[in-house]
């Protein structure tokens, strides 16, 4: 007889089934054969199927958690053994685990998706060609605003072929944002660069900063030293319940060859200003 099913897939006998379908998930994806290369794998990924294979069935479920005839009162009736090619309904085909009736899922798969900040600030649909054994194929991916580096996006039945009409593995698309000169990420918060004249720092000024969203317009309050951060609430990644926020760093800027007008202007300001950048 063999291996009690339910102990295959470590669940309890009153397991729903949602968590028979989880651990079943959980453990095809270790010891799938495409996975999972090493001694005694395959043999312990058909018991893993064939435990599935019954136990997500309720007709199959059910006469297998049934008794044995002995067991139910028939007094002077032997005690019956379930007829397991019966119960696995010819999913092995000639023999368990041979033949081409072999039933196996397909394997899940990953692949990299590469971002830039733009394109995981706006989301949206996206045409990607992957290589692999069975040559390119192109998919067609929806991309929810404001994922974050790591994140992994299932694209459901589009992983390895299963055998014996079994299911189709996933595809698991890990995102990956790229560095960006313009945009830097810190969890969901977004810091840019803001350069500003002199002038501007000193009086303040209205000041233009592009976003991954757009153009924005910033305040810039008297006496901004560079550094200085100005934060745009809610303009950071799209993010659920909040949004990050956005960071403008500024950035002090000077002409590299002022004009002889702009010269002279900034000696006789050197000559009556006091202030002194270095004495705190």
């Amino acid at each position: 007889m063999a291996r009690d099913y339910y102990e295959v897939l470590g669940v309890g006998r009153d397991a729903s089934a949602e968590d028979i379908q989880r651990a079943y998930r959980k453990l095809a994806r270790k010891y799938h054969p495409d996975v999972d290369r090493s001694p005694g794998a395959e043999d312990r990924f058909k018991e893993i199927n064939e435990a599935y294979h019954v136990l997500s069935d309720p007709d199959r479920r059910r006469q297998y958690d049934e008794p044995p005839r002995a067991e139910r009162g028939f007094a002077g009736t032997p005690a019956e053994e379930f007829d397991f090619e019966d119960l696995l309904g010819g999913m092995f085909g000639g023999g368990r685990g041979r033949g081409p009736g072999v039933f196996m899922p397909g394997a899940d798969q990953e692949a990299e998706l590469q971002l830039t900040v733009e394109q995981a600030y706006r989301g949206g649909k996206r045409t990607l060609t992957l290589t692999g054994p069975a040559g390119q194929r192109t998919y067609e991916v929806n991309i929810p605003p404001g994922v974050v580096d790591g994140q992994r996006i299932r694209l459901a039945g589009q992983g390895g072929r299963g055998r014996g009409n079994a299911p189709e593995g996933d595809l698991y698309l890990v995102v990956r944002i790229t560095p960006d000169r313009r945009f830097r990420l810190k969890g969901k918060d977004i810091y840019v660069d803001l350069p500003v004249s002199a002038w501007e720092a000193v009086l303040g000024a209205e000041v233009p900063v592009r976003t991954p969203g757009g153009q924005a317009t910033v305040k810039l309050p008297p006496g901004s030293s560079s550094g200085r951060r100005l934060r745009l609430r809610g303009q950071g990644m799209p993010s659920r319940p909040s949004p990050g926020d956005l960071y403008a760093e500024v950035k002090i800027m000077v002409p590299a060859k002022p004009s002889p007008r702009e010269r002279e202007l900034f000696e006789e300001l050197a000559k009556v200003s006091d202030f002194d950048p270095r004495r705190r």
